[in-house]
Order: structure tokens, then sequence, then C-alpha cells
């Protein structure tokens, strides 16, 4: 992602034909089914293909690694008239039911300070 900004122009998601919330696991298998069925060499000379074959791995590269892909959730597509709303509901999800949209789990550290800040501060 570092010094491509066309990156943010796709959805690695729908590249990879994985759900916005899917496992590493699920993430590890599509990219295998993906790229052996769009190998170069399966194609021999088809530069279409070893276009979509590079798109594959730029995307695998981007979901695989925890700090890219939040990076990349975090800047990536957000044009709502892109998605369904089914699609829109399933990326953002995560976002939207956490701790009224930070993404913040309720048990995190944050959450922790706050609230032994919270009861200190009642003490004194």
């Amino acid at each position: 992602m570092e010094g491509n900004d066309n990156s943010n122009s796709k959805d690695y998601y729908k590249i990879l034909e994985v759900d916005y919330d899917a496992t590493d696991e699920n993430i590890r298998l599509n990219y295998r089914k993906l790229a052996l069925k769009w190998h170069p060499d399966k194609h021999k000379g088809d530069s279409a293909v070893t276009a979509k074959f590079q798109e594959i791995n730029e995307a695998y590269n981007v979901l695989i690694d925890p700090e890219k892909r939040f990076e990349y959730d975090l800047t990536g597509i957000y044009e709502i008239d892109k998605y369904t709303l089914r699609e829109y509901l399933a990326r953002f999800k995560g976002m939207i039911l956490t701790c009224n949209g930070l993404g913040i789990s309720h048990t995190s550290t944050w959450t922790q300070q706050l609230t032994e800040t919270n009861e200190f501060a009642e003490e004194g």
C-alpha cells in the first residue's frame, strides 16, 4: 500500500472473493484457489491473466497482514454507492456494532482505563 495511491481504489475483498469479515483461513483458501486458476503459467502469454494474478497477489499481501489489513479497512473504499446494503453492512459491522462505531471492544484497555479513572475520581 505504501507509495501506491491506486490501491485504495481496489476492493481487495472482492478481488479475493471473500466476505469483509473473512478469517485468515478463508483468505488463504480463496487466495490459493484463485492463484491456481489465474496463474500465468496456465495461460501462456496472456497479459490480462498476468495482471489479474498480480492483483490477486496484491490483495492477498494486504489482507493477510493484520497491520496492512487494519490500515486498508480504515482507508479503503468507502463510497456507499459501490456497495449493496448487505455488502456495506458486512464490511463495517465491526465498527457499527462495537463501542458506538469506534471499533473498540467493550473489554479493551481504553475501556478498562476509563472505568478505573472514573472509580478513582469518585473515591477522591
